[in-house]
């Protein structure tokens, strides 16, 4: 099992009352899993990969990451599992701005501590891989939306991460550049890489191997 989700509940006050983002989630994920999230806007969808991927808490309920119990680790503890395991792809890419497109690839490589001649190797790899060689001197400022999702997606990948969350990965992407995301993602899902992505599109939902579907916080 990679990892599990027990009776999760997340809330936000609001005047006096609790509002809940998810409701009594329970969730078990199998290594090597393509699974899609969908659900209207403000089902908790993204609030869920956030949970998943640790960037956000909860309020009740246990999680388990590999056999670690998320919920009572301490943050380096829960910031080193997360940046060693799990590589993220946002809708809106949190690229550095300051930083070049092959400065950005290699920022995880850093945070891994890999060696120098590595992090050339795997940065002219990815470069390779995702046709981005004539931009890595190039500012994500002067990147068109749809090369930005490309570095983004390019440097989740980069430290070969055993678990993916992808948030509406293809949605800034032309339907050619979507279709070829998706099946990088199957290809990686072929190998062995657990994949979770939050989605609206039918077709790419279609590449999961479950779909789970989400209203007001709950799973139905």
């Amino acid at each position: 099992m990679l990892l599990q989700l027990n009776n999760i509940f997340k809330w936000v006050q609001s005047g006096g009352q609790r509002v809940f983002l998810l409701k009594d989630i329970n969730l078990s994920v199998e290594e090597g899993e393509f699974i899609s999230i969908m659900g209207p806007s403000g089902s908790g969808k993204s609030t869920l990969l956030n949970v998943i991927g640790m960037l956000d808490g909860f309020n009740e309920g246990e999680y388990n990451f590999m056999d670690e119990p998320v919920h009572t680790l301490k943050e380096k503890h829960r910031a080193n599992l997360y940046k060693q395991y799990i590589g993220f792809v946002f809708q809106a890419y949190h690229l550095i701005d300051e930083l070049t497109v092959k400065e950005n690839l290699e920022m995880p490589l850093l945070y891994n501590k890999t060696s120098s001649s590595e992090r050339k190797a795997l940065v002219a790899d990815s470069l390779d891989r995702f046709n981005i060689v004539g931009k890595k001197d190039l500012f994500p400022s002067q990147l068109s939306g749809g090369q930005q999702q490309l570095v983004g997606i390019a440097r989740a990948l980069i430290t070969s991460p055993k678990l993916i969350l992808a948030d509406e990965p293809t949605g800034n992407l032309n339907s050619k550049q979507g279709e070829e995301i998706m099946e990088l993602f199957k290809q990686l899902n072929n190998d062995g890489v657990t994949i979770i992505q939050v989605t609206h599109s039918e077709k790419n939902a279609a590449y999961g191997s479950r779909i789970i579907n989400l209203l007001d916080g709950r799973g139905i």
